[in-house]
């Protein structure tokens, strides 16, 4: 989350950044977000949206523009390999 967080600042005019939690409670949740999100990025609690994009854990990233999925990963990822993917999205509006 980092290294999203820390990218994000540069793609906040074109970009909306939503983390989506991990599984347990609201409260324990909220307590970790607080200590991983600046405001670049925020973030929700819907087990639904897991399953939606087919994701089986974290952490996972899915772009989307124009309600498509655009691109989706799993692992951990670095600045150069996120900004590549974000110009991307960027490009497609």
């Amino acid at each position: 989350m980092p290294v999203i967080d820390r990218v994000a600042n540069d793609y906040l005019d074109d970009v909306t950044f939503l983390a989506v939690a991990g599984r347990g409670s609201l409260e324990r949740t909220a307590e970790v977000a607080e200590g991983l999100f600046s405001d670049n990025l925020t973030w929700g609690l819907d087990d639904s949206i897991w399953a939606l994009y087919g994701v089986p854990g974290q952490p996972a990233a899915v772009l989307i523009t124009r309600g498509v999925v655009v691109d989706l990963w799993f692992g951990e990822t670095t600045e150069p390999f996120l900004r590549e993917r974000l110009d991307r999205l960027v490009s497609l509006g």
